[in-house]
């Protein structure tokens, strides 16, 4: 779905009411990667460029569904530390953007009861909503390391299970478990796709094959500083403290900083 689509989307399935009959059609966690990071599935921007006026487009179709109520407030969610998982769980929430790793939750927490399947059993997954003009399957993904200290003794044998880990065969053990692998070929997307309790249509099993994967967080000296700068002004935006463009303008004003240093 480009971004058009799936805004029209969560609207139409949106409902008003009180407790048990309101319905949101989308919902974001606080995180600002929830927002920011639809911008950067172009390939032409990141969270480094330094200008973040890209990002203006998609503050604006996230606070227009929040003034219509199609999802929740940036505000009541945050005051209420409402987790995105007890989001969903409620069985209220139409859509919702979130990590991959949600899916093993979902599968276990359906399977040991924590969740009702009446309201949440039935439960899918597809490819990432992107900007006008991209690949579909072009999702956002970050990196987990594996690293060896220094003061390890046994250097060659943690050397010898990253490179498994890492390979085709460590992927397949990987996937075994629900969890996504860097590597994603047709035997992991099998594997993922038969585990017990994964959705079943044609849809869900497709959403698993990516065409690009730009990162959340590239490499660089200064992300940790930036991404301070960046989770500030989200907030403040969200949070209705700053207007759009004042908060993006504060974005390029403090990173530009940090950039030029």
């Amino acid at each position: 779905m480009t971004m058009e689509q799936y805004d029209a989307l969560a609207r139409s399935v949106t409902k008003e009411g009180f407790g048990s009959d309101q319905v949101y059609g989308a919902h974001y966690h606080t995180w600002r990667s929830a927002v920011q990071l639809f911008g950067i599935l172009d390939g032409e921007h990141t969270v480094l460029d330094g200008n973040y006026d890209f990002l203006k487009p998609y503050y604006e179709l996230v606070k227009q569904q929040e003034a219509d109520g199609v999802c929740r407030s940036y505000i009541d969610t945050n005051a209420s530390q409402l987790h995105y998982s007890g989001a969903f769980s409620e069985g209220n929430t139409a859509t919702m953007n979130m990590g991959s790793w949600y899916i093993t939750t979902l599968m276990s927490e359906l399977a040991n009861g924590n969740y009702d399947s009446e309201l949440v059993g039935d439960w899918g997954i597809v490819k990432y909503p992107h900007p006008e003009g991209v690949e579909a399957g072009t999702t956002l993904g970050t990196i987990t390391a594996l690293a060896i200290p220094t003061c390890s003794e046994k250097q060659d044998a943690a050397w010898d299970f990253i490179k498994f880990a890492c390979g085709e065969e460590g992927a397949e053990v990987v996937a075994f478990t629900g969890t996504f692998p860097a590597i994603l070929n047709d035997s992991v997307v099998e594997q993922i796709s038969s585990l017990e309790g994964f959705p079943q249509d044609e849809n869900s099993k497709e959403a698993l094959k990516t065409a690009q994967i730009y990162l959340e967080a590239p490499y660089d000296a200064h992300i940790t500083e930036i991404n301070t700068v960046l989770d500030t002004y989200h907030k403040d935006i969200m949070n209705g403290d700053t207007s759009i463009d004042d908060g993006i303008a504060k974005m390029n004003e403090e990173v530009g900083k940090i950039l030029g240093e």
